[in-house]
């Protein structure tokens, strides 16, 4: 039987059912977050911006170079023998060379701290970090704990270390802006 209640009922599921559907659309789109390359017009100043955020697992990395030439590349042995920084069992990228308005996407979803560098700036300290989740693995770690392993691994740079935000600061505020003045 048809009653005016019945009818209610199915509209108002209707409606909710194009509501989470239009929802689950849009969240893919919520899920990319951008990092900018950055750089003053002199090349003196460089990083990353934000270089520090909390993700969730599945969330993707967007890498964008505003200006000057710059790469995102993961701490890795597979990386020219960087010390690991990222969870074992997580794939290590490398953008190689973005020139201004290039990109590079990475979807991360193990867990854990990924530390990450751009390659010709390491040693000005153009670092950043990711937290997928929980933090754990060798990004949670002290920087040398990989030489009590024998590993003969390159070292993180003592100005890259130094430009890392905690992981505290990074649990705490889930996004740390770069503290750099990009403008010269």
């Amino acid at each position: 039987m048809l009653t005016r209640r019945t009818v209610l009922e199915a509209a108002g599921g209707l409606m909710l059912g194009a509501v989470i559907r239009e929802a689950r659309a849009a969240q893919p789109s919520a899920r990319v977050l951008e990092v900018h390359m950055r750089s003053d017009t002199n090349g003196a100043v460089v990083g990353f911006d934000p270089v520090g955020v909390l993700l969730e697992p599945g969330a993707t990395v967007r890498w964008v170079c505003d200006a000057n030439v710059h790469t995102a590349t993961a701490y890795s042995p597979r990386n020219a023998n960087h010390s690991q920084r990222i969870p074992v069992s997580a794939q290590p990228w490398d953008s190689g060379f973005l020139q201004p308005g290039q990109h590079f996407e990475v979807t991360l979803t193990v867990e854990g701290v990924y530390d990450y560098y751009c390659m010709p700036h390491e040693q000005a300290g153009m670092v950043g970090r990711l937290i997928v989740g929980r933090p754990s693995g060798p990004g949670a770690l002290p920087f040398d704990y990989f030489e009590a392993q024998g590993r003969h691994w390159l070292p993180v740079p003592a100005a890259a270390q130094k430009a890392f935000p905690s992981v505290g600061e990074i649990m705490a505020k889930r996004v740390v802006p770069s503290r750099l003045n990009f403008s010269s």
